[in-house]
């Protein structure tokens, strides 16, 4: 069998019709498949790889903490350089009250951790989420997802969850002294990008500090300059209690992180002790490699260059079949009439060399949200190709 019916076979199918690309080799913002076909990636593995596949510096990251030593013991107990380093270098960039890094797997395992610390912290158990938003599909983080159709087949979740809408100051009357946290995306991306209003995420930052609710802030798609900001809440001048990181943490490895003040992290180390464990969170080899992208990040100022980068898109992106563009810096959402017209859009732009996708809670929008690293010259490239693509579905 070949490559393609070995994946059909043994690699476990979360849809029934994968893409099935068997991509080889990715460098910058072009992945390269078996055939040699090229792909300009506008969704860098979905806002992971901020910094570009196998960026020189981070592969070199790799290689010299894999040969210094892999993985020693659990997460916590052995002090390890890279956790140590890249734990002080994320606290310096973030707000004082930010300065306690626990870090995980994924940005789901973040959430999970987010949530029994609010728990822990607060001695309450109930949860506000948020309609249409995504925090991962772990049995805890999908209670808090914003959406009944993905939610339904695994009930009974946990309890203590509402779900209430984003942007909507009915929900202020709903935190209380019962509220353990107000859990959010800072910009809610799997909707289609839609951001809250500056005066809406003010009055619940008020309204949590009133009633003693933590404001669980998920930076997971939206951190490390997605956004225009290293943080997307630097935007909207306020300061969560804890934030959520993964995706682009690892600079194209798994790891993930929730981060709050050290007072509120330290509750995991007693009553119970190992209050919060991973195995394999932190890994070494991922903390190298984050580091070494975050490096990058700032010291080649592509966070600088977002603006400017996002301006193209949109200057470009004009045709009738075009309903809407929202973005906040490039994380961008390019909406059609349909599903279906933005599946053929999207079928159509792969057939032609530019990888894209949709949104789960916004099928009807086309995913922009390429390497940071993405030069002028690929977005027109880019465009050009998403308008051609356009035109050829329009025809039909």
């Amino acid at each position: 069998m070949n490559q393609r019916q070995l994946f059909l076979q043994h690699v476990a199918q979360t849809s029934p019709a994968p893409l099935a690309l068997e991509i080889v080799k990715a460098r910058g913002v072009i992945l390269e498949d078996a055939a040699g076909k090229e792909y300009i990636d506008l969704i860098a593995g979905i806002s992971v790889c901020n910094v570009g596949h196998c960026h020189p510096k981070v592969v070199k990251a790799i290689k010299a903490q894999a040969e210094q030593y892999l993985h020693l013991l659990v997460y916590g107990e052995f002090v390890e350089s890279p956790q140590v380093q890249y734990a002080k270098m994320l606290a310096d960039h973030l707000p004082e009250s930010l300065n306690s890094i626990y870090f995980t797997n994924s940005g789901a395992e973040a959430t999970e951790g987010a949530m029994k610390l609010a728990k822990r912290v607060t001695g309450r158990t109930n949860i506000i989420a948020f309609e249409q938003s995504y925090h991962g599909s772990t049995q805890g983080a999908l209670s808090i997802l914003g959406d009944e159709y993905w939610r339904n087949a695994y009930r009974p979740l946990l309890p203590g969850i509402l779900h209430l809408p984003y942007n909507d100051n009915a929900v202020l009357e709903h935190i209380t002294t019962d509220t353990a946290c107000v859990i959010l995306e800072t910009i809610q991306a799997e909707r289609g990008v839609h951001a809250p209003l500056n005066s809406w995420l003010t009055a619940l930052r008020n309204r949590c500090t009133e009633t003693g609710t933590l404001l669980v802030m998920d930076e997971i798609q939206t951190g490390f300059g997605r956004t225009g900001h290293l943080w997307g809440f630097e935007a909207f001048g306020i300061v969560p209690d804890i934030i959520l990181l993964g995706k682009a943490l690892g600079g194209g490895m798994p790891l993930g992180a929730f981060v709050a003040r050290k007072e509120l992290m330290d509750c995991f180390t007693a009553n119970p002790v190992l209050g919060h464990i991973t195995t394999f969170g932190g890994h070494p080899v991922s903390c190298a490699a984050g580091m070494a992208a975050m490096k990058v990040l700032l010291k080649e100022k592509l966070i600088q260059k977002v603006a400017e980068k996002e301006a193209l898109f949109r200057q470009l992106l004009h045709h009738p079949a075009i309903k809407a563009i929202r973005s906040r810096g490039l994380l961008m959402a390019v909406e059609f009439d349909s599903f279906e017209t933005n599946k053929k859009v999207i079928d159509r732009c792969i057939e032609k060399g530019l990888l894209t996708d949709w949104f789960l809670f916004g099928a009807n929008s086309m995913r922009i949200a390429p390497p940071l690293t993405i030069t002028k010259k690929e977005i027109r490239k880019a465009c050009e190709i998403i308008l051609s693509a356009i035109d050829e579905i329009i025809v039909e």
